[in-house]
């Protein structure tokens, strides 16, 4: 089955022009092979909630969805029989953007690999690999680092590298990136219940927020403003990486 998350995230920027934001944020949690859900959620189809293959997984706009995790993960070791699961935000009313969503591998009730996949403003991908040595479980002190190579925010540089942690339970998800380079850096969490996805759900959340991705978008544009206003410095996109998976 799968889980709604009516979660919440905060980012918090440290270094010369500190700044912080609190957002609700509504992710879904679910098997990307075989998602199932109620009425208003559909696969690979038109619906108040969906989920689409192609959102996911590989070159943006023509994502492989799980065929392609799948294969990410063996290519970086990863073997034996997982449970795969996807974190990310549905489509809402044909439309969505994630800023990063996350590929989940279990076994029984062990977390044991992630990858996060970042989506940037820019219509780049690119995805880290979080994993502990030999695959063992990631517990929720676990840092997992990844050196940062790709462009997400125009007021930050492409250096240093991300500490993710992880903690998920059968009845809540948080999640923590903390990125550091030097004396500059941004610390965002997510924290939602995991509650069972129902129609009544789904309609209250298209109620209360129809144009969901539309939001986000919007949300970080005027994010950018109010940090452009007290003084940062823009840099310009650079071209993307040219590998889909680092770690």
């Amino acid at each position: 089955m799968t889980d709604y998350l009516p979660g919440e995230t905060v980012h918090v920027r440290r270094g010369a022009i500190g700044h912080r934001f609190r957002y609700p944020v509504e992710y879904l949690f679910l098997d990307p092979e075989a998602p199932v859900g109620p009425r208003f959620f559909s696969y690979n189809r038109f619906n108040l909630f969906a989920f689409h293959d192609r959102d996911h997984g590989g070159e943006r706009g023509a994502g492989q969805g799980a065929a392609w995790a799948r294969h990410a993960f063996a290519q970086e070791g990863l073997s034996g029989p997982y449970r795969l699961r996807l974190l990310a935000q549905p489509r809402i009313l044909g439309r969505v953007f994630n800023p990063v969503c996350f590929w989940m591998a279990f076994r029984g009730d062990d977390l044991i690999a992630v990858i996060a996949e970042v989506n940037n403003t820019f219509g780049d991908r690119h995805s880290y690999l979080c994993a502990n040595a030999g695959f063992s479980p990631i517990r929720p002190a676990d840092v997992l680092e990844a050196r940062k190579i790709f462009h997400v925010s125009p007021f930050q540089d492409i250096g240093g590298g991300y500490h993710f942690q992880y903690a998920i339970t059968a009845t809540h998800v948080v999640i923590r990136i903390d990125f550091r380079n030097g004396a500059e850096g941004l610390i965002a969490t997510y924290r939602a219940p995991r509650v069972e996805l129902t129609d009544r759900r789904i309609v209250g959340a298209v109620l209360r927020r129809p144009w969901a991705p539309v939001r986000i978008m919007a949300l970080i544009l005027w994010e950018a403003l109010r940090l452009k206003l007290k003084g940062a410095r823009y840099r310009d996109r650079p071209a993307p990486p040219k590998e889909e998976l680092t770690r």
